[in-house]
């Protein structure tokens, strides 16, 4: 079975959602289909199959969530001792050096990755093109609008 990187931050919300799903959705789902039982006939009964359909994707999502856990290896920056190198769950400072502009992104898992909080997937390309290289590299990545290259001005593990 492959293992399932995860920050520990990521593993914590994973967490949340299937606790949500177990305890508060399934009741409701539950609830809906006991209503719309309750109308009568089940095959013409739309609410009935809405709340049947809802309740596949519930559980679906609980079996997902519990099977990524299950094989999740969670990882906090803050105990990394990667000596410098862009790792999985460090913290990259970067400036783009066509325009100079700086960013910072958090290397996670692909359930993590959220661009609007700066944190990319493992598996993008600029994640691929930054993993293994440590402050001061300058890396080439494959953008949509093509190549660019950054200079790593920091890394951080936090």
């Amino acid at each position: 079975m492959n293992t399932v990187p995860l920050t520990k931050f990521g593993a914590e919300l994973l967490k949340e959602e299937l606790h949500q799903l177990k305890t508060k959705e399934r009741r409701i789902v539950i609830d809906a289909i006991a209503e719309a039982r309750s109308h009568g006939d089940l095959s013409e009964n739309a609410e009935y199959d809405a709340a049947k359909e809802r309740q596949a994707f519930v559980e679906g999502r609980i079996a997902e969530l519990e099977g990524k856990l299950s094989s999740a290896q969670v990882i906090d920056p803050s105990t990394l001792d990667a000596e410098g190198r862009v790792v999985f769950a460090s913290t990259v400072d970067l400036e783009d050096l066509e325009s100079g502009q700086k960013v910072s992104y958090q290397i996670v898992g692909t359930d993590e990755a959220d661009l609007k909080m700066s944190k990319v997937s493992v598996t993008s390309p600029i994640a691929r093109a930054l993993i293994g290289k440590y402050a001061g590299d300058v890396v080439e990545v494959q953008a949509p609008s093509g190549p660019r290259e950054y200079e790593i001005i920091d890394v951080r593990y936090v």
